[in-house]
Parts: C-alpha cells; sequence; structure tokens
C-alpha cells in the first residue's frame, strides 16, 4: 500500500474552505481514493480549547495551544491515515497561523520555530477571495469568532495570504492558488481532485 499525500486548505474567512474540503472529498470518495477529511483546530482536547476559547488566549498563548493541538493532530490523526494509504484534507494548517498569528501580533520567526517539525503538506492550497465579496459574506452568515470580528480583516488575510502563497512556493512546496470569488465550490473541487489524481503518480518529496 502507498502512502497517501497531506492535502491543506487554508485561506481568509469565508472564501469557502470548509465547502470546498467536503466537495473535494466527496468527489475523491466517488473515484474510489480512500480520504479523511479533518480539521484544525482539531476536536481533539486541545483544538477544543484554542477553538473555543480565541477571546480567552491572545498572541503567543494561543499560537502555542494551535501548534500543541497540531502535533497531536498529526500524532492521533493524520499520520495513521496517511500510513494507511488515504488522502488526508485538512481544513486550515500552518499557512493559517502565518497568517492569524501574525495579525494576532506574533513574530513569524517564532511561529516557524514552534512548527518546525510539523510535517509539510504534499499539497498547499490557499483559497483567495476579493474582501468585498468575504465580507459580504461574513456578514450574512455571521461571525465564527474573534479574528472575523476584527475591522478591515478581510482585506489583512487577504493580502497576508497571497504573501504566505508565495513563500510557500519559493520554499519548494507544491502550491495551489484557486479564488472562489467567481467561480462555484463544485468547479473549484474538480480543479483540486485533478491535481490530487496527478499528485498521487508523484513521488513524495
Amino acid at each position: 500500500m502507498s502512502r497517501g499525500r497531506l492535502i491543506t486548505l487554508d485561506g481568509p474567512g469565508g472564501a469557502g474552505k470548509s465547502t470546498l474540503a467536503r466537495l473535494a472529498a466527496e468527489q475523491l470518495t466517488a473515484v474510489g481514493i480512500p480520504v479523511l477529511a479533518t480539521t484544525e483546530p482539531s476536536t481533539g482536547p486541545v483544538g477544543e480549547l484554542a477553538r473555543r476559547n480565541t477571546a480567552v488566549f491572545h498572541g503567543h498563548a494561543l499560537a502555542c495551544l494551535v501548534a500543541a493541538d497540531r502535533y497531536h493532530h498529526l500524532e492521533t490523526e493524520i499520520e495513521p491515515a496517511l500510513e494507511a494509504g488515504k488522502a488526508v484534507i485538512c481544513d486550515r494548517y500552518v499557512p493559517s497561523s502565518y497568517v492569524l498569528q501574525v495579525l494576532d501580533g506574533v513574530d513569524q520567526g517564532f511561529i516557524a520555530q514552534i512548527n518546525a517539525h510539523a510535517r509539510r503538506p504534499d499539497l498547499a492550497v490557499i483559497l483567495t477571495c476579493d474582501p468585498d465579496e468575504l465580507q459580504r459574506r461574513l456578514a450574512t452568515r455571521g461571525s465564527h469568532g474573534r479574528f472575523e470580528n476584527a475591522p478591515g480583516i478581510s482585506h489583512a488575510e487577504t493580502k497576508r495570504y497571497r504573501e504566505v502563497a508565495e513563500t510557500l512556493a519559493r520554499d519548494g512546496l507544491r502550491t495551489l492558488l484557486l479564488d472562489s470569488t467567481r467561480h462555484h465550490a463544485d468547479f473549484l473541487a474538480r480543479q483540486l481532485l485533478t491535481c490530487i489524481q496527478a499528485l498521487r503518480s508523484l513521488p513524495h518529496q
């Protein structure tokens, strides 16, 4: 059995990450590729602590909680699934830390240090969207926490995610930039499925 692939999906609030992750997992299953769809912060004890307490934890404390959850998530859920040959789609991963924790006042070098031993994804997907459209979507669906309540967050996140995508690509990480401003989630999921199918035939980095 060949080892599975880790596909991470990051982007600003309202871009449609959760919908894209779900549709991609459904399409992978439909073509016979075993898949695990998961998310960060995880549903584990540290992940729940971080997810439910963004109003309590800030800056370095929250960055450390998110990193701790990531290592536990890798050990208990992601790595076993990869060993079993599954494609793992993770809704948020290290790129989100490079955006949200930096916007929360943490130095990028510190974030790099505490995430240095996290497994590199086989494909890092960055989902972007027009900031004004993001704000419209957030106003419609409501806020998911402290970060989405910050004034101008959609513009700040969009700019930062594009910078992070460029950095990942320069570092040699396979990076896919998708835009949900005008493209429907089904169309984006088909694009992602094509990339994952091609990825499975390539050697691991």
